[in-house]
């Protein structure tokens, strides 16, 4: 994008805070909101406007920022980290980013800059900013809001004709000017070719001994520079984080954007305040979201499925026409048409084919549940291979772990597994077997045979019951094994 006057527009974000007030050992900035880091948000707020580079001034755990916006954008846009060696304050990391501008670039473009702990930055609000700021007469144009309570924001000075003459921090104001209510949120657009040598010009005067990026205003005008002020529309798009009760505000701020936006799309949420759906989740039309629902991560749902109440889905994919019920599914892909629920563990691994049901009280683990097939309630299927049409019964346990290492079970199509069934890994069930209810499965059971008894044992001779037999009661000496239904 260019910016005003057709020059080139370029963005620093300044995300090297140590973020103190938030009492934590990650830096400030990669706090998340709505699943990403808060400079991610800013970023894409940026990467909107297309610039030709933005630099990102980092401080502690530099490397973690490093990696969240290479996560963030995924190359959309150029990004270069600079590192700001001492904090001195947001003059001197202006500076700092100033350094990482080949010389070879025009200096007469504009530069954008931007705090890093301000998520609620819209790509609109400053593209009006670039409009703003004019035709090329401008040095500066600020980004200004007015808060019903301006404490902590630096304040708006201006002349007897309304010009913008300074913005004095209220750790230096005097108590007249800690009254005005129109407030810079340290945003701005920069001609860079009057930044570097405005920046030249601070000096550390002043209550915290820092050289302010604010007091670039006073020396521009100082110099004989127009400086000129866009009022943000929403003010409250631009306040920023500092502590984990404005994160959490920012959050819901967020959290309210997003679900405006799903259900003028088409997605049904019953109970939009209770709902949590992270910024890099993707649903289809026709979903619904009952109360209590939290999808994160890159989690996708597909059209026609109903998720919830109270189910947590991350990095979870769901097919057309599902309906998952108070699960919590991780890593898990869900295929169309299953049924999920209620009280059910999907861990990471985990793949439901088209028509699968998982009921009541159930944990699954790297397993695969064939298509139509059935693990109704009250058992743990981990590592696991369970074949199409195949039911198992409540209780079934495959005791994937020998103490060492980790075994895999594979139940054949169309197996029935009896009542509180154990199968000891490594395992195979064949197409169509059965076992009986109560039976420790130890060794490999052929296609169409019954195992029974502790440990069982094999009858590759009986017969499965027909369509004139009760289902569960096979013929022999111990009890049949039940589907569990």
């Amino acid at each position: 994008m260019t910016g005003a006057g057709g020059r080139s527009l370029s963005a620093v974000v300044l995300a090297a805070g140590e973020g103190t007030r938030m009492r934590s050992a990650t830096p400030k900035v990669l706090h998340p909101l709505c699943g990403r880091p808060m400079v991610v948000h800013v970023l894409r707020a940026l990467a909107g406007l297309e610039p030709s580079r933005i630099v990102v001034v980092v401080g502690r755990g530099g490397d973690a920022v490093a990696r969240a916006v290479d996560d963030g954008l995924d190359g959309t846009v150029p990004v270069e980290l600079v590192e700001q060696r001492d904090r001195r304050g947001t003059g001197d990391a202006t500076g700092v980013a100033l350094t990482a501008f080949p010389s070879d670039l025009d200096p007469d473009d504009d530069l954008l800059v931007v705090p890093g702990d301000a998520p609620l930055l819209r790509t609109a609000t400053l593209d009006r900013l670039v409009a703003e700021h004019g035709s090329g007469e401008t040095a500066a144009t600020l980004l200004t809001a007015r808060y019903a309570d301006p404490t902590g924001y630096g304040r708006i000075l201006r002349d007897e004709h309304g010009r913008v003459e300074a913005i004095v921090e209220e750790a230096d104001a005097t108590p007249d000017q800690r009254a005005i209510d129109e407030v810079g949120v340290s945003v701005y657009l920069f001609r860079r070719s009057l930044l570097a040598p405005a920046l030249r010009r601070l000096a550390p005067d002043n209550a915290q001994g820092e050289y302010y990026l604010t007091d670039v205003v006073g020396v521009l005008r100082d110099a004989g520079h127009s400086v000129a002020a866009y009022g943000a529309d929403d003010p409250g798009e631009t306040v920023g984080v500092n502590d984990r009760v404005q994160l959490a505000a920012a959050e819901a701020v967020l959290r309210r954007r997003i679900n405006a936006r799903w259900m003028l799309e088409g997605v049904t949420m019953t109970d939009p305040e209770r709902t949590y759906v992270d910024a890099d989740v993707r649903l289809e039309a026709d979903v619904t979201l009952r109360p209590g629902v939290a999808l994160e991560g890159s989690t996708r749902v597909a059209t026609g499925s109903d998720i919830g109440p109270e189910t947590r889905l991350v990095d979870t994919v769901v097919g057309e026409g599902a309906q998952v019920r108070r699960t919590v599914a991780v890593g898990t892909v869900i295929g169309a048409g299953c049924t999920v629920g209620p009280y059910v563990s999907l861990r990471p691994g985990t793949r439901l084919a088209d028509g699968a049901h998982v009921g009541t009280f159930v944990e699954v683990k790297n397993s695969e549940i064939g298509e139509g097939a059935k693990v109704p309630h009250l058992s743990y299927v981990g590592d696991a291979e369970i074949g199409p049409r195949a039911n198992l019964g409540a209780g079934t346990i495959t005791a994937n772990y020998d103490g060492r290492r980790k075994h895999r079970t594979v139940v054949g199509a169309d197996a029935r597994i009896g009542s509180d069934t154990v199968l000891r890994a490594p395992v195979v069930i064949g197409k169509g077997a059965y076992t009986g209810a109560g039976a420790v499965v130890t060794g490999d059971v052929p296609a169409g045979a019954l195992a029974k008894g502790v440990p069982a044992r094999v009858d590759k001779d009986w017969s499965p019951p027909g369509d004139d037999e009760p289902p569960g009661e096979p013929p022999g000496e111990s009890p049949g094994p039940g589907d569990g239904e």
